[in-house]
């Protein structure tokens, strides 16, 4: 979620940064939270025993944390850094750097719209926030998807919105691969299996399909689609047009998958 303004939930990761440290704990505040300070006992630093917290954070670090207890009616925030591992602290940085440029774009939104940021929020982006989870999932699809957006959505700010998000943000993507094992004994075996791949490529014109020889007799196949189901019907295609292709032709063929 995004301009979150009330207190986190138990469990939640949430982005700090440490504003002062000292031999029991450090103290933060909470970047997605207004600044709302939270506490990180030195048991909750690391795992194990911890000699000198400052081997661990100092001030002015930017840290994940995870949310251990919160007492709304005193504003005590208590949080945990060893719960948090890198995976973890990677994808919720992430996470947070994709809802500050969405909120960045909405403003730029706002001013196309020649509105405050609070009446675009109460025009569109709150809704959007409901549907699409996050903000920067909604200019994701956007960006992806026009033309559903404006079945799904109506009002003066819908084209304004689009543009924005085509104007800068990369649509999501997914990819997956292939291991292609094409085998002919006959004397003009590398023709054969050449023009099989082509027939492969054929069937899906116009598709995002690389296919690269690792080591004869593999040949490596990498799809890229919008969509996970779009990805495997691609796959399919391809694959079943090059092993028919080259089994009519008297030769042998496989696919072994992999995912990315």
């Amino acid at each position: 979620m995004s301009r979150t303004r009330g207190f986190p939930e138990n469990g939640e990761l949430v982005v700090c940064t440490v504003t002062s440290v000292k031999n029991f704990g450090a103290f933060v505040t909470l970047d997605e939270y207004d600044n709302k300070e939270g506490f990180v006992h030195v048991r909750d630093v690391a795992t194990g025993w911890v000699k000198h917290i400052r081997d661990f954070i100092r001030e002015g670090q930017r840290i994940v944390c995870k949310v251990l207890g919160v007492d709304s009616s005193k504003g005590h925030i208590d949080l945990s850094l060893k719960s948090v591992n890198e995976h973890q602290k990677r994808e919720k940085i992430q996470q947070w750097k994709n809802e500050n440029k969405a909120e960045k774009l909405v403003e730029i939104v706002a001013e196309k719209l020649s509105i405050s940021v609070d009446a675009a929020y109460t025009e569109f982006g709150n809704e959007l926030l409901e549907t699409y989870e996050t903000l920067y999932g909604a200019f994701e699809i956007v960006a992806s998807s026009p033309e559903d957006f404006r079945q799904d959505f109506e009002g003066d700010w819908v084209e304004t919105f689009i543009e924005v998000a085509i104007d800068n943000v990369t649509p999501p993507y997914v990819q997956i691969d292939g291991i292609l094992e094409l085998k002919s004994m006959a004397p003009n075996g590398v023709e054969i299996i050449r023009n099989a791949l082509l027939q492969g490529l054929d069937a899906v014109e116009g598709a995002n399909v690389e296919i690269t020889c690792i080591g004869s007799p593999k040949y490596r196949v990498v799809i890229t689609a919008d969509e996970y189901k779009d990805a495997e019907e691609i796959m399919k295609k391809v694959s079943n047009k090059t092993i028919n292709a080259l089994v009519a032709a008297g030769g042998e063929a496989s696919l072994k998958r992999e995912t990315k």
